[in-house]
């Protein structure tokens, strides 16, 4: 078995007949081990040496959990932008509504949360991310 730090891969000479320049023999078993940590969770990385080993993977930095938890919070913004549409026409059609007026408040507050979770102190932890009211658990899961 053989494997490529540029390529970032593994070759198997009864398979590949042509292989990268940089390649390095490893052995079927340090192989096999690569790929099982790898399943595990590991990173496969390569040394120096052209040699790959197994390595924690990089936590994601502080602007990288920002962006996800904007992503995730734009998203149940956009999610319930429906809601808040419908019960707005029906209050103006002047018939029944889908939700109650308490309903329609709770939503708001759930918005507006979600709208000044940034700049609170606990961003972006997902421990403190807006919980919906659960009445809309069901509808937005």
């Amino acid at each position: 078995m053989f494997s490529s730090r540029s390529e970032r891969g593994f070759y198997d000479a009864a398979i590949h007949t042509v292989m990268p320049t940089d390649v390095v023999e490893i052995s079927a078993g340090y192989h096999v081990e690569l790929l099982a940590g790898q399943s595990a969770g590991k990173v496969i990385e390569w040394g120096d040496d052209g040699y790959p080993v197994l390595v924690e993977p990089q936590q994601p930095g502080p602007d990288e959990l920002a962006a996800v938890a904007r992503d995730w919070r734009d998203r149940q913004l956009t999610l319930t932008d429906p809601l808040v549409s419908r019960h707005r026409d029906e209050i103006e059609e002047g018939g029944p509504t889908s939700i109650t007026a308490e309903q329609y408040a709770e939503l708001q507050a759930y918005r507006r949360q979600l709208r000044d979770w940034p700049e609170g102190g606990q961003f972006p932890l997902d421990d403190h991310r807006p919980i919906a009211p659960l009445w809309m658990t069901g509808p937005l899961q």
